[in-house]
């Protein structure tokens, strides 16, 4: 089955951190990712820009396009993943090694009821 499992952490502490100080968290981050790409359980993975550049569609018909996302948080999503894995457990697990390496973010796992993977998007 897969599963998304959805990165949140605090944004400004994410924006205060150093360049060196991000580097070292993606390096540690990309470690775990490359082990689950050689297990074949990492799909897409994202980490999304700033919610400053984000807006909202909502309402009825054609919605509104609004500034940002109005979420009663202190916490942004900043990342997902999705991963195919054997069961929520596994899932849950491989949510404790990106915890491992980034204690300060907060991991919602989530079963995926469709997933269309569409077309492959260039590197960049």
């Amino acid at each position: 089955m897969f599963y998304a499992i959805l990165a949140y952490h605090v944004e400004q502490t994410v924006q205060s951190w150093t360049p060196d100080e991000d580097a070292a968290l993606m390096d540690d981050l990309l470690e775990v990712n490359a082990r689950l790409t050689r297990e074949g359980k990492l799909g897409p993975a994202a980490r999304l820009g700033a919610t400053a550049a984000a807006v909202t569609l909502r309402g009825p018909g054609d919605g509104m396009v609004i500034d940002g996302p109005f979420a009663e948080t202190k916490e942004q999503l900043l990342g997902l993943y999705v991963l195919n894995c054997a069961s929520q457990d596994e899932a849950i697990a491989t949510a404790r090694d990106l915890r491992r390496v980034n204690p300060t973010a907060v991991y919602e796992i989530r079963p995926i009821m469709l997933y269309l993977p569409g077309t492959p998007l260039p590197a960049g």
